[in-house]
């Protein structure tokens, strides 16, 4: 377990700060565009590493659909959401909202894989995301915490809390590599319909501080983040891994404070107590018994 919490702790680091590009990207840009070129980048780069390696690649539709539906919640839906509440929302404060996922995923994981939440795990989650909406009730009405953009990004948390529940569930077969690349490939071309909706001109200026970010996303987040996270759910728990998810703020709020210059009150103090006190219970909580085989 210790492998897997420094890992645990890495990619919830490289994922808060992923709120500061993204923000960057956000306030500057028309956002779908940017996840389609992303995932199109991003997407492309792994499917040619995979054929480089020989890496197999699935047989059967049912594969290729289980990648797809990945590719389509993890992806597509959920960064799609997160993207167009961050035209306002602020890093800090999107960073805080993210964290509430061990709580979402901890509700739905004893009826859909059967990961059990035991009453010290219960007791560390609320204890945890007490202090999460403590944080978020501080920052309420101003101009980069407005509710609409706060219920979007919740709404991203839950179909991002489902994906995960469902990559534990149907655990597919094929190489890793290979689930990686073309989920994410799958994801640019489910969003190019919604892009040309919503942002029929795509507008992303080639400025060093939106090239910059652009760069960072696709080989820290898009390659490496996401890497390391199907290999954390294919070795973990998904609710005691998740549960670092707390740590979201304190990574968050202090890369933004740092980078965009955004303000940290005194009080956030009190809920990063809460949080880092939730995760400790969560992580030192019995273990649950095996997860049940995946439907065939």
């Amino acid at each position: 377990m210790r492998v897997q919490t420094l890992l645990a702790i890495l990619y919830v680091f490289l994922w808060a700060s992923a709120f500061i590009p993204s923000r960057i990207l956000c306030a500057n840009a028309t956002p779908l565009w940017v996840l389609v070129l992303r995932f199109g980048i991003t997407g492309a780069i792994l499917i040619g590493i995979a054929l480089a390696v020989r890496a197999p690649l699935p047989r059967s539709a049912r594969e290729w659909g289980q990648i797809v539906l990945l590719g389509a919640l993890a992806n597509a839906v959920y960064l799609g959401l997160s993207y167009e509440s961050l035209r306002h929302l602020s890093a800090g404060m999107g960073a805080i909202i993210f964290s509430t996922n061990p709580l979402v995923l901890a509700l739905i994981a004893p009826v859909t894989i059967g990961e059990a939440l035991t009453r010290r795990k219960a007791f560390g989650l609320v204890f945890g995301f007490g202090g999460v909406v403590a944080m978020m009730l501080g920052r309420a009405g101003s101009p980069s915490a407005q509710f609409g953009d706060e219920l979007l990004l919740f709404a991203a948390v839950i179909c991002f809390a489902f994906s995960t529940l469902v990559y534990k569930r149907i655990r597919p077969d094929a190489d890793l590599l290979v689930v990686t690349a073309f989920q994410i490939a799958a994801a640019s071309l489910v969003l190019v319909p919604f892009a040309l909706l919503f942002e029929p001109v795509p507008l992303i200026p080639r400025t060093p501080e939106i090239v910059g970010s652009f760069v960072y996303l696709i080989l820290a987040i898009s390659i490496g983040a996401s890497f390391l996270w199907f290999w954390i759910l294919r070795h973990g728990e998904a609710t005691r891994v998740s549960s670092f998810y707390f740590l979201t703020p304190v990574f968050g709020l202090g890369l933004a404070a740092l980078l965009l210059r955004e303000p940290v009150r005194w009080e956030d103090a009190l809920g990063l107590a809460a949080i880092c006190g939730g995760i400790a219970l969560v992580v030192r909580a019995p273990r649950p018994q095996p997860e049940p085989e995946p439907l065939a």
